[in-house]
């Protein structure tokens, strides 16, 4: 059985998904439905732009979503369909990604929903005051516990739990540099500070999180056509009520993606493909279990050789 994943930010680059577009009809079609969603020309932004530019959240999250669905829709027109997968989930902002492949909602809402999401996520913390690190080589435990010590000097907070060995961590920038200190004493392989616009994932979003609650809650989410595997819970529901809820406790809480991916394979998953620019979700997926299969379709040469090796 598959699962198909949804990747977060991180995973943009100029020119992502035209080589989608100008092959398949159908993924165009979502591109120009998500510039007319926002009013302006993200494709524009997207395939000529200046990666600085694209990089800026309110930008990067609409657009990584825009191309992970154009590639679900030259998926389907090649006969591989999401919805006869066994579940889906996404990390951080795919999540988003995930439920609109899932038919909960509308590409659309979609891509508003997400340009407010960045909007509001850059907007709780000023700029420079907020920081996040990944530490490499030592489990979710192990972080957990020095980070709970570094708090006296700020917010420090488990952001993702992305494998076995990678925790990335957010907050105050004198406590995640406090942090970065102490896992390098806890024999951490490397600490590394992030180069993001802003401490996602942690308390510091609250604002954030209060102003998508209200967003959230006018938005049209329907049931998906199959279980998403949610960050926070990192179990499935179908349930639109529960969906909504967590991406609300998603702006602050942990992105359980190690949990979510056992998970996913507790429920017979053999077979993972990521559908969306990059290869960061399925590197975090070979990392965290064996024996499974890891497949990427980002580009219409991933496509073809995806339809030919595996029948849906």
């Amino acid at each position: 059985m598959i699962a198909f994943v949804f990747p977060g930010q991180g995973s943009q680059l100029i020119g992502m998904g035209k080589d989608i577009a100008d092959e398949f009809p159908v993924a165009k079609a979502v591109f120009e439905e998500v510039d007319t969603a926002l009013g302006f020309r993200l494709s524009k932004l997207i395939w000529e732009g200046k990666i600085e530019e694209l990089t800026l959240t309110i930008n990067a999250q609409p657009a990584i979503m825009a191309t992970s669905l154009a590639v679900v829709a030259a998926l389907k027109s090649e006969g591989i369909d999401i919805s006869k997968g066994l579940c889906v989930a996404g990390h951080s902002l795919g999540e988003y990604s995930a439920l609109c492949a899932a038919g909960s909602i509308s590409i659309t809402d979609t891509a508003r929903l997400l340009r407010k999401r960045g909007q509001y996520m850059q907007e709780a913390v000023p700029l420079g005051s907020g920081s996040m690190a990944a530490i490499l080589g030592l489990d979710i435990q192990i972080v957990t516990e020095f980070t709970e010590d570094c708090s006296k000097f700020g917010v420090c907070e488990i952001a993702n739990d992305n494998d076995p060995n990678q925790v990335v961590i957010s907050g105050e920038k004198a406590a995640i540099e406090k942090a970065c200190d102490h896992a390098k004493s806890f024999g951490a392989r490397r600490a590394i500070v992030l180069p993001v616009s802003a401490p996602f994932h942690c308390s510091l979003m609250t604002s954030a999180q209060e102003k998508m609650s209200e967003v959230l809650a006018e938005a049209v989410i329907e049931q998906p056509a199959i279980p998403i595997v949610s960050n926070v819970t990192a179990s499935a529901t179908t349930q639109p009520s529960q969906v909504r809820e967590n991406l609300v406790k998603q702006i602050t809480g942990t992105v359980r993606w190690r949990e979510s991916v056992m998970h996913m394979h507790g429920l017979g998953v053999q077979c993972f493909l990521e559908v969306g620019p990059g290869k960061v979700l399925s590197n975090l997926i070979k990392r965290s279990l064996k024996g499974v299969e890891q497949f990427s379709a980002g580009d219409v040469k991933e496509v073809h050789s995806f339809r030919d090796r595996y029948n849906v």
